[in-house]
């Protein structure tokens, strides 16, 4: 007989079908109990383990969705603190600076009582050759502020070098290690006549030349060598720097002295000039 599959069931037999069914279940409960924990151990071994596993993944979600709060958590927190350190640095940046500028404004009052019968003016260097060494350099004061060429410019210790042009606004120095620069100085407590040569080559080796030196002259290593009253061009008493060794010169009549210099020609930044000049001034 050929079946059709289009065809409903009709639910009487349906119905009978399901009663013959929980009979059957019902006797075997009743006749059978090995039978029915058989069945519950099988539906156990089945039904537990799915149990146990979608228990595992509820844990699971459960604990993404709090680590992924506590992560979100953390990174505003974290962005927060750099935020917080990046205005810290700022802060410390600018107090650095700020500390930096009011020791050089120390150093400058500091140089500027050395020399109180001189009147200066502080200037910032805004530019420097590429030779490495500020032997010339240029400084924002010109001649609307009173610096003229011919100016002595002072930075630390002592003697850094003297204008030698002058504009409006700015004005160009040549340091006194730079190879065209000769002082007229005096060493020792007798005030012996040298002469102080620039030269960025003995420099670099820690000294300038003082050559000239009469062999009688009573100079000793430590001895200050500043500019002599008789520079035409450089103001009298202006520190260069120290004698650091002697040296007989070969005529047996002059000896020549290594001068440590006061000032270091590696980095300057906030100078001052004397607004006087050599030809203005009487001794």
């Amino acid at each position: 007989m050929k079946i059709n599959p289009k065809k409903d069931i009709s639910p009487k037999y349906l119905f009978l079908g399901l009663s013959i069914m929980c009979i059957l279940l019902l006797g075997l409960s009743i006749f059978s109990d090995s039978f029915m924990q058989k069945t519950r151990n099988l539906f156990g071994k089945i039904i537990t383990p799915m149990q146990e596993g979608l228990s595992n993944i509820g844990e699971w979600v459960e604990e993404r969705f709090l680590i992924f709060g506590d992560v979100k958590e953390l990174r505003e927190e974290n962005e927060e603190l750099q935020k917080r350190n990046r205005e810290l640095e700022d802060q410390i940046a600018k107090s650095q600076a700020e500390l930096t500028e009011l020791a050089e404004l120390r150093g400058l009052y500091s140089l500027d009582q050395m020399y109180p019968e001189y009147n200066t003016t502080a200037a910032r260097v805004f530019s420097v050759d590429s030779s490495g060494w500020f032997n010339e350099f240029y400084i924002n004061k010109g001649l609307n502020d009173g610096v003229y060429e011919d100016c002595n410019v002072l930075y630390e210790g002592g003697l850094l070098g003297i204008v030698v042009e002058s504009y409006d606004s700015y004005a160009r120095v040549r340091a006194i290690v730079d190879d065209r620069s000769k002082v007229t100085a005096s060493v020792g407590p007798n005030g012996a006549l040298c002469t102080v040569e620039g030269s960025l080559a003995t420099y670099k080796n820690g000294y300038l030349l003082a050559t000239d030196i009469d062999k009688d002259a009573k100079v000793s290593i430590g001895d200050r060598v500043i500019t002599s009253n008789v520079s035409d061009r450089f103001l009298y008493g202006l520190t260069i720097g120290y004698v650091s060794e002697l040296i007989p010169d070969p005529n047996n009549l002059t000896v020549t002295a290594h001068i440590r210099t006061a000032v270091d020609f590696s980095g300057v930044r906030d100078i001052l000039v004397i607004t006087d000049r050599k030809q203005e001034v009487t001794y």
